[in-house]
């Protein structure tokens, strides 16, 4: 009789091949940059990542970037990063940016936060000569971004299984876009993951937390609402568009 991780992992790998051949995220000879902020949706990621790496066909790279911020007190233990990325026999590197929090804008802090970040993980992307960059956004991530832009920006749409870039030789992709939280929560659970140190002060501030709460609630309504969303985004094509700056 199967345990519950041999389970969780079969269900986490099947949903997880299948966004690979769906929305076509592998190609031979590919070498991709996994950004690994510390939580459970990026190490989920880059574990199964590079088990998918050891199967010769399609024959691609994994490496890792943690990027710290000198101003925002949110950190991930940088030694346990180093220890699973080793142990997944993947190289890790570890930038530390920071952002000039004091001048007025009308962004958030969590934006520029973001925005820093990515700009790191693009930098370096390309000094490697990677040609993809993977984000651990899971289901409920993209469909809770396509409620936001729905109720603030009067659109529906959200990030896509696979972006590729106009203005460089990159795409951006999710393979974990199938694959439900709560299944990447036990999964963490069950396989010891180490919690990051600290919290980031700004994450109160956005509306994800309200737009999750409306979403559980949506579910309990009809325990297929996230089907339909879905199969909407889908059909929209939103989900395998390409970058328009």
């Amino acid at each position: 009789m199967k345990s519950e991780e041999q389970t969780l992992e079969h269900k986490l790998t099947r949903r997880f091949q299948k966004a690979l051949v769906d929305y076509h995220l592998l190609d031979d000879g590919d070498k991709i940059l996994v950004g690994l902020s510390g939580g459970k949706d990026s190490l989920c990621l880059l574990e199964l990542l590079a088990r998918r790496s050891r199967i010769h066909q399609p024959s691609f790279s994994v490496e890792a970037i943690h990027v710290r911020m000198d101003n925002i007190e949110y950190a991930s233990d940088t030694s346990y990063l180093e220890s699973f990325c080793h142990d997944l026999d993947v190289p890790l590197h570890i930038v530390t940016t920071s952002f000039d929090d004091t001048v007025p804008t009308r962004k958030p802090k969590c934006f520029l936060c973001s925005w820093h970040r990515r700009k790191e993980i693009f930098n370096l992307a390309q000094s490697l000569h990677c040609n993809k960059i993977a984000l651990g956004h899971h289901n409920d991530d993209i469909i809770h971004t396509a409620l936001m832009n729905l109720t603030f920006q009067g659109h529906f749409s959200t990030m896509p299984a696979k972006l590729e870039m106009k203005k460089m030789p990159l795409s951006i992709i999710r393979p974990l876009c199938l694959i439900e939280e709560r299944y990447i929560r036990r999964w963490a659970e069950l396989r010891n993951y180490e919690k990051q140190i600290k919290q980031c002060p700004y994450e109160t501030v956005s509306h994800r937390s309200d737009i999750r709460n409306i979403f559980s609630n949506l579910e309990r309504i009809n325990p297929e609402a996230r089907y339909s969303i879905w199969n909407a985004l889908e059909s929209d094509m939103k989900l395998i568009e390409k970058a328009t700056e």
